[in-house]
């Protein structure tokens, strides 16, 4: 069965998307970015992003329930302005993700949806 989540906390979708969509067992999240509520970049570059995304994806997991959790995430894609970054958000990755590693994908971008966007993250989560 499809679901659709919209999650309260995050800010409106910017085109036609849901932020989560759930099917047979597997939750597929949208490019989360590292924005407040208000759809306002967080400051402090590639790092704070970083870390905004990764409290943003929880918004997501809390919002779908069951005990989903990073623990659960079986693939990321990684879309960066600056790959050469990509060693400052390791820390801040294992904060999150702990012991459990997801495959990863990291894609070098020139520009992203909003100005002074750096990161972007999507997702693929079992979910159970």
């Amino acid at each position: 069965m499809r679901k659709e989540y919209q999650v309260k906390g995050l800010p409106a979708p910017l085109s036609h998307y849901a932020d989560a969509v759930s099917y047979n067992g597997v939750l597929y999240l949208s490019g989360v970015i590292g924005v407040d509520s208000d759809n306002n970049v967080v400051a402090g570059g590639t790092l704070s992003q970083t870390r905004k995304i990764f409290q943003n994806i929880q918004l997501i997991f809390d919002e779908v329930g069951g005990g989903i959790g990073f623990k659960d995430v079986l693939k990321v894609t990684v879309y960066m302005l600056d790959v050469n970054e990509r060693s400052d958000i390791n820390p801040v990755r294992k904060e999150f993700f702990g012991l459990y590693k997801p495959a990863s994908t990291l894609i070098g971008v020139n520009k992203l949806a909003l100005p002074d966007l750096r990161i972007e993250i999507e997702a693929i989560v079992a979910m159970g």
